[in-house]
């Protein structure tokens, strides 16, 4: 026997009880319909989103389930079971009903667009940009779909496309503060220092409170060198909302006094057990900058040795899966491996220059002293070459052993040098100096035979030192936060460097550090000699380069040649012993 067809005018009256927050009210008139119209999936369905409105999360989703039983093609109910699976962080399963849904209706716009979101929550970021993209098709001004896209390509480190992306979303609504705020920092990437604090200050003409602006800008002036502006950019982060990193960068670049109520402040913040972990961390660096600063030895490494206990217990990093990767390179490498000299394609108007080495061996002062010369352009730590390198290191790492080959290689060569064209200059030779790419040298001297490496030595200890003593945000220096780690990585390093001079003699160029702040000229002549760079002037007054400087050691690279840091560690002595000691063989 057919059941009777539920008339939808009889619906109307529950939609209005339920959009003006009569909840139980809504509900007691569906079970009033399910009298005369028992098992109709559009009730469920109402009932399973009446059930999620008051929290029971569970119960809407049986109301969910039994309606699709009832009805398997029922769109609706399928797109709100795939919604609270999302909420409550079961994204597997919440990708599974957005996927049925489009299967049935390809059309669902709401649907394409949570399941773009929901695999970029798992990382699938080029599934997750598809779908975007067809969701854009039916609804091209969804603000919301752009700004996620523009987030995706701004993690991927593609600023144009962000840039393209966030515009977009301005011309529909220019008041929209994380796109103004997003795009300054994009700008930022691109060297574009200018138009990076045209849109921070947008942002802020909108909300003077924003702390986030008030830091990124602080950032931008940091870099630029405008040492009192970032000042106070980021003291009003902090006055704002204690805003913990703008902290950290205040005690790089302010004086103190001990009675500073920035400190009490601090330390009021970490009593109050109110931050997340990055934030401890943030605060506790901050004031062991602060107390190095003072000559306070004992408050210096309580908060040096906290935040680095910290950091390290919020890592994932493994440095036997560094171990292996180096083992994997290696291997990869002592194979007769194709070249893309030999390639129709091999031909650039640009050259690089890549700077590497271990972190806080002296990669920025190198590289200030190269951009100073008038036919180069310091483009700063790009990650490039790690996003090109690692899938094929982990691909072959899981057995895939011809990996490769000529058309990878010109693939890594085609994307870098697609980013070095979105750096907007018109110089033609272009450094990177992002340290760890020392790693990748097999793969920049078959992808770019034309590129010259510098390769900067420093005194172990003095390198070590300063990796623990200073804050990396970036996963890949998880091995600065403890003394055992720093000296397996550094071992690691030593061991792979070694590997690329035998394998490629007179191929990488050694700059030691120590040689270079006592004998500036003769090392300087000889490093421009090798990158094959006539003599420039502007080379030994390299502190006076104007240009933004995008790392820890922006502050040290705009002053003079100094000497004498490479034994700072042994102030320290009675507190790193076992770093030093760990270090004897190198």
């Amino acid at each position: 026997m057919n059941q009777k067809k539920l008339p939808l005018e009889l619906i109307d009256p529950i939609i209005e009880l339920y959009s003006s927050g009569k909840i139980e009210e809504a509900i007691e008139a569906v079970e009033a319909l399910n009298k005369n119209y028992p098992n109709d999936p559009l009730l469920i369905n109402i009932n399973g989103v009446c059930n999620q409105a008051q929290g029971f999360t569970e119960r809407a989703i049986d109301n969910y389930e039994h309606a699709i039983r009832i009805k398997p093609d029922y769109v609706d109910a399928l797109y709100n079971l795939g919604n609270i699976f999302k909420d409550d962080g079961r994204i597997d399963d919440a990708i599974k009903s957005y996927e049925k849904v489009i299967d049935i209706n390809p059309g669902y716009d709401d649907a394409q667009f949570n399941l773009g979101v929901s695999l970029q929550i798992l990382g699938q970021v080029d599934k997750a940009i598809d779908h975007y993209e067809k969701a854009l098709l039916s609804v091209p001004d969804n603000t919301g779909i752009r700004i996620n896209l523009g987030f995706i390509f701004q993690s991927l480190g593609n600023p144009d496309d962000a840039i393209e992306e966030y515009k977009k979303v301005l011309e529909i609504d220019p008041n929209q503060l994380i796109v103004l705020n997003n795009l300054g920092a994009c700008l930022k990437e691109l060297g574009e220092m200018n138009q990076a604090i045209e849109y921070f200050e947008k942002a802020l003409e909108i909300d003077p409170n924003y702390a986030e602006a008030h830091f990124n800008l602080g950032y931008v002036y940091q870099d630029l060198g405008e040492i009192k502006q970032a000042i106070l950019c980021y003291e009003k982060a902090v006055v704002i909302n204690n805003y913990p990193m703008a902290y950290q960068s205040l005690s790089h670049l302010k004086k103190y006094e001990p009675n500073d109520n920035q400190i009490i402040q601090m330390q009021s913040l970490l009593k109050s057990g109110n931050l997340s972990q990055s934030e401890k961390i943030n605060i506790c660096l901050a004031l062991a900058n602060i107390y190095e600063k003072f000559g306070n030895q004992v408050e210096f490494f309580n908060y040096l040795n906290e935040g680095n206990i910290l950091q390290k217990n919020e890592s994932s990093y493994s440095l036997v899966n560094i171990k292996n990767e180096h083992d994997a390179i290696k291997k990869m490498f002592q194979k007769n491996l194709p070249s893309v000299e030999k390639s129709t394609s091999y031909s650039s108007f640009k050259k690089p220059i890549f700077i590497v080495g271990m972190p806080r061996s002296g990669t920025s002062l190198v590289e200030q002293i190269i951009s100073s010369h008038q036919r180069v352009f310091g483009a700063g730590e790009l990650n490039t070459l790690t996003k090109l390198a690692s899938p094929i290191i982990n691909n072959f790492i899981l057995g895939d052993i011809d990996q490769v080959t000529e058309q990878a290689l010109l693939f890594i060569r085609d994307e870098y040098f697609d980013i070095l064209d979105q750096l907007r200059t018109k110089e033609k030779i272009i450094t990177d100096k992002l340290p760890l790419n020392f790693q990748y040298i097999g793969f920049i001297l078959s992808a770019f035979p034309e590129a010259k490496i510098v390769h900067l030595k420093r005194d172990a200890r003095a390198i070590c030192w300063s990796n623990y003593k200073h804050y990396f945000d970036s996963k890949n220096n998880g091995y600065s936060n403890n003394f055992e780690d720093l000296v397996g990585f550094y071992g690691l390093y030593n061991d792979l460097m070694s590997f690329w001079h035998d394998l490629y003699p007179g191929k990488v160029y050694d700059l030691n550090y120590e040689d270079l702040t006592t004998n500036q000229e003769d090392e300087t002549r000889k490093l421009l000699e090798y990158c094959d760079l006539d003599w420039d002037e502007n080379c030994l007054n390299f502190h006076n380069n104007d240009r933004a400087v995008k790392t820890i050691s922006s502050l040290q690279v705009r002053q003079k040649m100094y000497q004498g840091s490479s034994e700072d560690w042994k102030k320290h002595w009675a507190y790193i012993a076992p770093l030093i000691d760990g270090l004897k063989s190198y």
